[in-house]
């Protein structure tokens, strides 16, 4: 029998830390060709950037590489210039989709950036939510960029929490987004109690149902309330937004760190067209639309309105 030399060990082939060895010893000669060259970094960034808008600088080279691996080993291929070859020569709209799923990031909460809620219920919908009402019309809010749904639920549950006190008041709720990985999750509606410590505890009787096997540890956001919301697949970078509808409140929020201040000028402008007049439009604390020439004046940090 041969036996495999382990630093100063002779081990049987089949023993379990022979295998481990050996599987160690693969994972660690299949890592290497993987990795991005610069060359093919910059083809990616430039996708990324021109088809997404997403800024993409050196700096983000680990993330792509890293966020792209698992994709490349899915396929069975040997290094990141054979994906990007089949990447950039196919007009796989399949492979496209698994690509942005892979490379945009997504993170949101339940209530976050909470004032901006307040500010909501406190003077959006005694002014526009009543208004609408007067005139037989639906509020209507868009959460734009929104991730796994988190955003839209708390607004639909504020606004379904209005709506029992202001008899006619009705109301829709649209989120978008690039990734169709987090639209399913947002569409399903499922949230682990961790994510959902946020939400007060009344609207969670209401808007919750939780899993019967209590194992799980998760809750599902009300049928009712889920038929207020509907999701949609939108990428900021195209011409025109196959947007109908005309909305009170956009939340535009942690989508504009990503973007070059032209771009950002761009996306909002066209976000604009579908905000009424005095509507209102929410945007990260962290996040500044000083100096971009947009139809929006600043009522209070990181909320603005559009001009009458």
């Amino acid at each position: 029998m041969r036996y495999l030399r382990v630093g100063c060990f002779l081990l049987p082939p089949y023993s379990n830390m022979a295998r481990t060895f050996e599987r160690q010893q693969l994972e660690t000669s299949s890592n290497a060709p993987l990795e991005l060259s610069p060359q093919t970094f910059a083809r990616f960034a430039g996708f990324i950037t021109g088809e997404l808008g997403i800024k993409m600088p050196e700096s983000k080279f680990a993330l792509v590489q890293n966020r792209l691996l698992r994709r490349i080993r899915d396929l069975h291929m040997k290094s990141a210039e054979e994906y990007a070859n089949y990447f950039f020569a196919s007009a796989n709209l399949h492979e496209r989709e698994h690509f942005i799923n892979a490379i945009t990031t997504n993170k949101t909460d339940f209530f976050r950036e909470p004032d901006h809620f307040t500010f909501l219920c406190d003077v959006v919908l005694p002014d526009l939510g009543s208004a609408a009402t007067r005139r037989g019309d639906r509020f209507k809010v868009w959460s734009a960029g929104c991730s796994s749904g988190e955003e839209a639920y708390t607004a639909g549950m504020l606004l379904g929490d209005y709506a029992t006190r202001q008899p006619g008041f009705d109301f829709a709720i649209l989120g978008t987004d690039i990734s169709t990985k987090v639209l399913h999750s947002a569409r399903a509606g499922i949230y682990e109690d961790s994510q959902l410590a946020p939400v007060p505890p009344d609207l969670r009787r209401k808007y919750l149902w939780h899993s019967l096997n209590k194992a799980k540890r998760v809750s599902r956001i009300a049928p009712d309330l889920r038929r207020k919301v509907s999701f949609h697949q939108l990428n900021f970078m195209e011409q025109d937004y196959p947007i109908k509808d005309v909305f009170d409140v956009v939340f535009f929020r942690n989508v504009m760190i990503y973007f070059e201040k032209d771009v950002q000028e761009a996306v909002i402008n066209k976000i604009c067209r579908n905000l009424g007049p005095g509507g209102y439009l929410f945007s990260s604390h962290t996040e500044s639309v000083a100096d971009l020439k947009i139809p929006l004046k600043c009522v209070r940090p990181a909320v603005y309105r559009k001009f009458e």
